[in-house]
């Protein structure tokens, strides 16, 4: 404290030990009140979790279940499977979608989906790498597809379902999209017919849907490789600035996970095809199809 500003009250004006302390006193109570802590972020309520009346039940498999476990089984004993996983910046398609959505769902009549992004990305590839879109059979030669079939793994209240999306490498962005909602509405609504479900060469799974970031994903027997596509996460990421060069930036990031047979396909093909979706989702150069 300045005692130059104190008053001292002793003889001859001298400043006294009191005089410190009732001048520190009400300087104190002159000082702006403290601004108040802040209230505290708002939590995320926890969800309520109902315990499921199936709990201490023993029950008959559903068929659909069954034909699903078979499968699944079918595809582990047969075939030596393993996974490749990469990350990919859709920052741009992310951008491009965000532009063209509006547009695009009063021009074609169903919504704009990341879903037909990755679909064509992954189409296109396969025209480039036959042992992804393949078959092995019992006789020992391979079958390797002249159309790219694509099978959409959707999860139903009935269980896995996997329409398929025929000759998804001739159509451009609408038409994938189109043919999504429908199969969609489809798998909602019940309407399922054996077409519907079959001709597959390659499935997609969305296991982000759920907001998982990758998963291992067993592959659709008899098709030699599958594609999982996990959540989008906007996250801190190093690149390459024309002006800046090397920088932080917040960008949108998707690992894609592709599991195949080890009898056909080895990690270099895999990592081969998908450094090509990579490539083409990273470019993001879909506009002339967005018409932007």
């Amino acid at each position: 404290m300045d005692l130059s500003s104190v008053r001292g009250t002793g003889v001859g004006g001298r400043i006294r030990k009191q005089d410190v302390i009732e001048a520190a006193e009400a300087k104190k109570a002159q000082a702006p009140a403290a601004p108040a802590a802040p209230a505290a972020a708002a939590r995320p309520a926890s969800p309520k979790l109902e315990p499921s009346p199936l709990r201490g039940q023993t029950v008959k498999m559903p068929r659909i279940r069954k034909l699903i476990a078979d499968n699944m089984m079918k595809a582990l004993h047969s075939q030596a499977q393993l996974s490749t996983v990469v990350e990919v910046d859709v920052t741009r398609i992310m951008r491009l979608r965000a532009r063209a959505k509006d547009a695009f769902q009063a021009r074609e009549g169903v919504k704009l989906s990341p879903m037909p992004f990755f679909v064509q990305a992954a189409a296109e590839a396969l025209k480039a790498h036959p042992a992804i879109n393949a078959r092995l059979n019992d006789d020992g030669t391979i079958t390797y597809h002249d159309v790219e079939n694509i099978g959409i793994a959707v999860d139903s209240e009935k269980g896995l379902m996997v329409p398929v999306i025929k000759e998804a490498g001739n159509l451009n962005l609408a038409g994938i999209a189109r043919k999504t909602a429908e199969l969609a509405k489809k798998v909602r609504e019940g309407g399922l017919g054996p077409d519907d479900m079959s001709g597959g060469t390659f499935t997609i799974s969305n296991t982000g849907s759920r907001g998982a970031l990758f998963d291992t994903i067993i592959v659709n027997y008899p098709q030699v490789a599958e594609l999982g596509i996990g959540a989008t996460v906007r996250r801190p990421m190093v690149v390459n600035h024309p002006d800046l060069g090397e920088t932080i930036a917040i960008r949108d990031m998707v690992y894609l996970t592709l599991s195949y047979d080890h009898q056909l396909v080895d990690g270099a093909d895999a990592a081969r095809y998908l450094a090509d979706v990579k490539a083409r989702l990273e470019a993001g150069e879909f506009e002339g199809e967005l018409g932007l």
